[in-house]
Formats: structure tokens, C-alpha cells, sequence
């Protein structure tokens, strides 16, 4: 039985798309198709139904499944045991929200080519809704953002807690003693793109202090919530890592005394299963890599991970 073949199945399988499957093993939609049928037509059975709705396992795909994922996992085991790190090749889609891009990716960018130095690396920014939807359709290997996904072989973890703050330029109308959220609902509060988990928390809490109508002012970059908080556009509800170096040097500085924002969450999601340990061990890097940012930090600028 061919191998190469019994690994397509097992994307299309996941993927549930012959396109997709085709971008992710770097062939062609015809080529996936030519497998799948030659695969059919060795055992004997319809593995897979295509109707307008996609494509869907049948009974007996299902049972092909199950043995295909063991076959896979027995020999990614086998080349783990004796694989070299640095002779490694082919690619990994990273996919990283802004405030991620900000604080340390650039570190995690690092050690993978260290580590993995003839492995291709793709970055993409978005914004977290976006990212997740690209994991789900095969876009991507291992998405950054905010959210724990509940996609079938989809694994989470939440690599670190960062806490918000109300964040205002040095000396401003509101960097005095006794502001109230009430005070702060009236300004212009500036934060993460609509609909983000910033953002509804944000709202969540604003509206359980019975202030209805804040106005709030969506930013998908986080230099430019930086820059325009800074240039006194608004009020930052934001990461207090992102403005480290302008709090310390007096730039910026924090609403002290008011009720904050809930904690944002910074969650890696990857797909799982044969032929996916390469991503595994990619977020293992990564742990290590958070784990290093968070205790430069100041105290209380990055909290503990949560469990997965």
C-alpha cells in the first residue's frame, strides 16, 4: 500500500477538501483526486461521498480512518526516534494576532531557525476571528490569538494571561486620582478590532456597570492603539506588555483605582494527529519562548498560563 497515498486520505479526511488537502501537501486538486482513487480501487470500497455540501467519509472511510491514523502515527514514531532536528524540512503556516506580533514572536521566529534551520517559516498577521477561520480550513498549522476553538482535532493552550489596563498619556485630564469608569465611558475608549475578545469583554463589562452606550473606538494594529492613545486620541484598554517601555520611561501611564478590563487570553490552537509532531514540538519552542518573555517583564504585566 502506498504510503504517500494513505497520508492524502487522512488530510482529506481532516480537511474534508480535496483543494484544501492539495495546498497543504503542496500538489494538485487532480493529483489528490488520482490517490484517493487509486486507494479506492486497491481495497475495494468508496472511502469518500463528494456532494455540494463537500466532502463527507462514508461508513466504511470511517473504518479505513481509524487504521490509516495508527499506520500514520507508527511511522512518524518511527522517524522521531531517529530524526535530526536540523535536517528537518518543509513548511509550517504560522498564523499570529497583532499583540502577539508585538511582544514575542519575534524571539519564537528566532529560536525555530535555530532549531529547524532548513525549515520554511510563513507568518501571518490577522486579526483572531480571521485566524481561526483559517485553521479550520486548513490554512494555516498553528494560529495565536485569543479564543480556545472547538473545532474536531483541533488542540488549545493557553500559553499566558495579559492583564488590561486603562492606559492614558502622562499628564492628561485623567491621570489624577478619583476617575471613575463612568468618567472613562465618556471618552473615547480605544481598543482591539470589533467583535474581538477585547472588545466584548470590554463591552460586557461596561454594560453590567450600566453605562449602555460607551464609546468605544476599534483598532485592528496595536502600534496604532499605542500611537494614538499616546497622541491623546482616546483611552487605551490594552495590554499593559504592549506600552512597557513607554510606561517606564513616563510616556504613558495608568488609570490606577478603577474597575479594569478582563485579562486577555493568548491561546496557541494547532491541528493534531499522524503526521503532525513537527507542530507539537513547534509548540513546546513556544512554551519556552512565553515562558522566557513573561519573566522579563515587569511583575503583573504577564500572568500564568491556565491549564489547556
Amino acid at each position: 500500500m502506498n504510503l504517500k497515498f494513505l497520508e492524502t486520505f487522512v488530510w482529506v479526511a481532516r480537511l474534508k477538501s480535496f483543494r484544501l488537502t492539495a495546498e497543504k501537501l503542496f500538489s494538485t486538486q487532480a493529483s489528490i483526486s488520482s490517490r484517493i482513487a487509486a486507494l479506492e480501487d486497491e481495497m475495494g470500497v468508496r472511502l469518500f461521498v463528494r456532494d455540494s455540501k463537500g466532502v463527507s467519509l462514508t461508513s466504511e472511510g470511517l473504518r479505513v480512518l481509524e487504521y490509516a491514523e495508527h499506520i500514520m502515527d507508527t511511522l512518524q514514531n518511527m522517524k522521531a526516534a531517529i530524526k535530526d532536528p536540523s535536517q528537518v524540512r518543509g513548511r509550517i503556516r504560522i498564523g499570529a494576532m497583532d499583540t502577539v506580533i508585538h511582544t514575542w514572536l519575534s524571539p519564537l521566529v528566532t529560536r525555530l531557525m535555530k532549531c529547524y534551520p532548513n525549515l520554511e517559516i510563513e507568518l501571518t498577521a490577522e486579526t483572531a476571528s480571521n485566524l481561526c477561520s483559517q485553521l479550520e480550513k486548513g490554512y494555516q498549522d498553528i494560529i495565536f490569538q485569543t479564543d480556545v476553538l472547538r473545532f474536531d482535532t483541533v488542540r488549545n493552550a493557553v500559553l499566558a494571561r495579559y492583564p488590561l489596563q486603562w492606559v492614558v498619556p502622562a499628564g492628561s485630564a485623567f491621570d489624577r486620582p478619583g476617575v471613575t469608569l463612568e468618567d472613562i465611558a465618556q471618552q473615547r475608549i480605544v481598543t482591539f478590532s470589533r467583535n474581538s475578545r477585547p472588545h466584548q469583554d470590554i463591552l460586557n463589562m461596561l454594560h453590567s456597570a450600566n453605562i449602555i452606550t460607551p464609546r468605544i473606538n476599534c483598532v485592528n494594529s496595536a502600534s496604532a492603539i499605542t500611537r494614538l492613545v499616546r497622541d491623546g486620541f482616546g483611552i487605551g484598554a490594552l495590554p499593559v506588555t504592549l506600552v512597557h517601555g513607554e510606561l517606564a520611561q513616563g510616556v504613558l501611564t495608568r488609570i490606577e483605582n478603577v474597575p479594569l478590563p478582563p485579562v486577555m487570553d493568548i491561546v496557541a490552537s494547532w491541528r493534531t494527529g499522524a503526521g503532525m509532531e513537527l507542530v507539537e514540538d513547534i509548540i513546546g519552542l513556544t512554551r519556552e519562548v512565553v515562558n522566557e518573555f513573561a519573566q522579563d517583564m515587569p511583575a503583573g504585566f504577564v500572568l500564568q498560563a491556565s491549564s489547556d
